[in-house]
């Protein structure tokens, strides 16, 4: 027969009974007297870790599931207050949900250390020293390589994301979101089909042309550069580059294109 069947009224109980006749006898109604006790403890915790990515209803959930761990390793017979074993479990609990789901993408839980070293190290110093710190200064304090400190700065910006239906701090009250902000025209596209066009008009060019065309405009060397590599005068180089142009454009018009 369960221990509150006889009438014992659960809400005057003390914290350590209930405990006592959970783990003792697998009371079940102790238990839920405990959660319903403690209910204001873990909203209490769990708003002290509400983000704008992480919802107070989640860290509730989270926090309860903290506070039946502890209600379920809680050992009486120790002399402790039940609130002063499961007040650091429940905070436990909810630590360990941020670190593996508070990033907006995923990262190992070793970089997820080292960027919250890195970020530590970051407040200390600027503190000390009122500046940001150097990566040299960073790595020294953290202990870790030049190359482990950028990579705990890079990392860091994992941990924040925002919604691309999110209003843009551009719109100036117009309702816009950030994704009617991002991409645009690419002036390269336009461009795409007049390059693969003279492309094909070089082809009919002497070899020496093409070659001093691409120097030009490929390697983007000045007429004396060239001039010295095949070796001729600079005034000549340039008279090839206007003959060559000239063809270019001659040839585009005869097949209904235009240069320029």
């Amino acid at each position: 027969m369960s221990v509150t069947s006889a009438g014992t009224r659960l809400d005057t109980v003390d914290s350590c009974v209930l405990c006592s006749r959970w783990i003792e006898f697998h009371d079940e109604a102790a238990r839920v007297a405990l959660v319903k006790r403690f209910r204001p403890l873990v909203r209490s915790l769990a708003r002290r870790y509400v983000r704008p990515t992480v919802p107070l209803e989640d860290l509730e959930q989270v926090a309860s599931i903290g506070l039946l761990k502890a209600i379920d390793r809680f050992e009486p017979d120790r002399g402790l207050a039940f609130t002063t074993f499961a007040v650091p479990k429940i905070l436990g609990e909810m630590k360990h949900y941020l670190r593996d789901t508070g990033w907006a993408v995923h990262v190992p839980r070793g970089s997820q250390e080292r960027a919250r070293t890195v970020e530590a190290g970051v407040s200390l110093l600027t503190k000390q020293t009122g500046r940001a710190p150097t990566v040299g200064e960073l790595a020294q304090h953290c202990g870790f390589s030049d190359e482990h400190v950028l990579d705990g700065l890079e990392i860091s910006q994992a941990q924040a994301s925002v919604s691309l239906d999110a209003p843009s701090a551009r719109d100036e009250g117009t309702g816009g979101s950030r994704l009617e902000f991002l991409g645009g025209d690419d002036p390269g596209l336009a461009l795409a089909d007049t390059a693969s066009t003279v492309s094909r008009a070089v082809e009919h060019l002497p070899k020496r042309e093409r070659r001093i065309l691409h120097m030009r405009f490929t390697e983007d060397l000045t007429q004396a550069e060239i001039a010295a590599r095949i070796g001729v005068s600079q005034m000549h180089v340039c008279r090839l580059l206007r003959a060559s142009v000239q063809l270019l454009g001659d040839h585009l018009a005869d097949h209904g294109q235009l240069l320029g």
